[in-house]
């Protein structure tokens, strides 16, 4: 019988999801509103999610729901977890697979990809990338006056505290990379330093890849309230990019 210390509540749930992370928008399952229902009855705790669509990639999927099981399953006082994926094209599919323990291989069977490791490390620096902009491109809009060309021997101690700098801290660590603060923040797609001459391309290249980021994530937030109307009242709010001060814009001849 559960006990009184370890006994589980929705609350519990919903934040050991919030460790899930939509692989491709780089944001927690909990924020972007995918995140159906959570019963919880002693130790037995159902969970629901649900996409945008129902073509979302199923290895995208699997690899949500699957993370979602394992969340849940770590918690003190989790007895029988059940996780299931509503109104996707391969949800019979991904919840027999996840009911049996049969590995995403074991569910999809030649389908599969030999690993999901190099998907999740793909996205995982992505992700970094991505934050790595975010942290510059703040630091820059603090003082307009900094040109962009600084960044390259911007370190990591000069970023100032708060989430935009520890969201990097994170997504480096997850990585492997280096995030002592005497560290470079700016760094090339394969981890190293890039030359000076190569600070603006491999910022201008960070920013493409945050903005794609952040695009497909806003519209995947719309899709979903469009497909479950309501689901907007699950969605966690977005920083606004209104609400920052805007880089100067340069006219070149």
């Amino acid at each position: 019988m559960t006990s009184l210390l370890t006994r589980l509540t929705e609350a519990d749930v919903r934040t050991a999801l919030g460790s899930v992370v939509d692989p491709e928008l780089d944001e927690p399952i909990t924020d972007l509103g995918f995140v159906r229902s959570v019963a919880v009855d002693g130790d037995r705790v159902e969970v629901h999610l649900r996409l945008p669509t129902s073509f979302c990639a199923p290895n995208f999927a699997w690899l949500m729901a699957s993370d979602a099981r394992d969340a849940v399953t770590a918690l003190p006082g989790a007895g029988r977890v059940v996780v299931q994926l509503d109104d996707h094209h391969d949800s019979e599919l991904i919840n027999r697979g996840l009911a049996a323990d049969a590995g995403y291989r074991g569910t999809f069977g030649h389908e599969a990809e030999d690993s999901l490791d190099e998907l999740r490390a793909t996205f995982q620096r992505k992700a970094h990338t991505a934050a790595m902009e975010r942290a510059l491109t703040a630091w820059l809009r603090a003082d307009p006056t900094r040109p962009e060309t600084a960044v390259g021997a911007l370190m990591l101690g000069d970023l100032p505290p708060g989430p935009t700098t520890d969201a990097l801290l994170s997504r480096r660590a997850a990585l492997g990379l280096p995030v002592d603060p005497g560290s470079p923040v700016l760094l090339a797609p394969d981890g190293s330093v890039p030359p000076a001459d190569a600070v603006p391309a491999t910022l201008r290249r960070a920013r493409s890849v945050r903005i794609s980021v952040d695009g497909n994530a806003h519209f995947c937030r719309g899709l979903l309230t469009t497909r479950y109307p309501g689901a907007e009242a699950d969605q966690a709010p977005r920083p606004s990019v209104d609400s920052r001060p805007l880089l100067p814009l340069e006219v070149l001849p």
